[in-house]
């Protein structure tokens, strides 16, 4: 955890931003993957109540009294049984005065603070829940059905935990630059194994065992595969075959759970062919040109329209795309290609605060997502930048065959898409680079001292000296 003081300030913040009303942060509890005491590893504290309190054990809720400028920390103490097999943790008591709280209450206090706000009327804020066991403790506590439960959660609070977490703290970027580090450790390690032969559930191994050695965990779980035209392609048991492209898209979480996420697609035996390098290069032209147009005032919807229009303008050198550019974006032609947003807001969360939906992290008042229009619709980040925000940059350009199918079948956006050459690349697979950017006074820069190889010559010459 940071120290105290940033705990205190961060509360302190959010009371003034919240204004009225009692505020309750629930942790994160244990996670069985199969039966009680056989938990999911390593434990995953919840990212918004370790943003205002920074503790990292299960079975702790955070309350702060807005009204009376009390922050309580609510837990109960582990017993000789969990300190025989767990080990000895720190009393809630010395926790709540790790995190800078007022006080330490036992859990059964939050069902009389709970009561005794309602009796009052009290305004009761909570964010949406998203685990099942904390949304039955909700219901015990505020009798607020399940199903009701998010549209219940407090809009003033989301509004400003989003404001504050947006926003990065220079020891948050330090947390991000150290996620980054072990995120150069992971690809490298992909490149360096990637070959005819060995599984795609290898490599991932590989890479996800980087992630636990060095840091936490994985920022999500690992996508290594060949078919990288599908979006989300779990690492399967296949061979790898020479001549084919492998796509690697993996993250780390530093202890603190700051995030990295990258992606790098390289030529399974060590080279791309022609037909790979002609699409390759487009794709690390529209990665490359963010960092010219995305800075303080912009909107990222405009930085991901402003690279569709360069995709789709390159698209047309090989046959692929025709007609007028500004036409074919605004009818959704270029989503055949690209079918999801330039990127998402990162930070504690590897798609940061999507617990809170992401019509209120990555839109606001002013822009608001276009849910109508495929590819469009995915766009997870399309607000303006602000200094201190940290983006993700992830341009791709993928051929799916039933999406070529289906387009064809319908017609749609038939003036501006060459099917007949779209059917000879069915079996190309999908090409993305992605990394992460911090958004400065003036412009914008990735995060990470050192860049995992990108550009075709780099890549190729990564892979076959290492």
């Amino acid at each position: 955890m940071f120290d105290t003081a940033t705990y205190v300030r961060r509360r302190a913040e959010l009371k003034k931003l919240v204004k009225q009303g009692l505020i309750i942060l629930f942790g994160n509890n244990e996670s069985p993957a199969n039966f009680p005491n056989n938990g999911y590893f390593p434990f995953r504290q919840d990212s918004t109540f370790l943003y205002y309190f920074g503790l990292q054990r299960d079975g702790l809720v955070g309350v702060i009294d807005v009204d009376n400028n009390r922050d309580i920390l609510i837990g109960n103490d582990i017993d000789i049984e969990d300190i025989v097999w767990f080990g000895s943790v720190e009393s809630v008591q010395t926790m709540a005065q790790m995190s800078g709280a007022d006080e330490a209450q036992p859990m059964k206090a939050l069902k009389a603070i709970c009561n005794e706000a309602l009796r009052a009327k009290r305004e009761i804020h909570f964010l949406p829940p998203y685990r099942h066991d904390i949304m039955i403790q909700m219901f015990d506590l505020l009798g607020i059905h399940p199903f009701q439960q998010k549209e219940s959660a407090s809009m003033d609070l989301i509004k400003a935990v989003v404001k504050m977490r947006s926003t990065k703290e220079p020891q948050e970027i330090e947390e991000l630059e150290r996620a980054a580090v072990i995120g150069y450790k992971m690809h490298t390690t992909a490149m360096r194994l990637t070959k005819p032969g060995l599984t795609e559930k290898f490599i991932a191994g590989q890479v996800d065992g980087i992630a636990h050695s060095y840091g936490s965990m994985v920022s999500f779980p690992t996508i290594y595969t060949q078919h990288g035209e599908i979006m989300h392609g779990s690492p399967s048991m296949n061979i790898l075959e020479a001549g084919r492209l492998a796509l690697c898209d993996a993250g780390a979480e530093t202890i603190n759970t700051y995030c990295s996420d990258n992606t790098r697609t390289m030529p399974v035996n060590g080279k791309f062919t022609q037909k790979q390098l002609e699409i390759y290069s487009i794709v690390e032209a529209c990665h490359d040109y963010a960092l010219e147009v995305a800075k303080p005032g912009v909107k990222y919807a405009d930085v991901h329209f402003a690279i569709c229009r360069l995709m789709f303008d390159r698209l047309k050198e090989l046959g692929l795309t025709r007609g007028d550019t500004e036409e074919a974006v605004k009818a959704g032609a270029h989503a055949m290609f690209l079918p999801h947003g330039l990127g998402h807001m990162m930070g504690m969360d590897v798609h940061d605060m999507e617990n809170l939906d992401q019509i209120n992290v990555g839109f606001d008042e002013e822009t608001r997502p276009n849910l109508d229009q495929f590819g469009t619709n995915n766009l997870r980040m399309g607000r303006r930048l602000e200094e201190g925000f940290v983006v993700t940059d992830e341009p791709g350009i993928y051929f799916i065959p039933a999406l070529i199918d289906e387009w064809r079948a319908s017609g749609h956006c038939k003036d501006f898409l060459n099917f007949d050459k779209l059917d000879t690349y069915k079996d190309f697979g999908g090409i993305r680079i992605e990394d992460d950017l911090l958004i400065t006074s003036d412009g914008c820069r990735f995060i990470g001292k050192d860049r995992i190889p990108y550009h075709p010559k780099d890549v190729e010459a990564f892979m076959e000296n290492n």
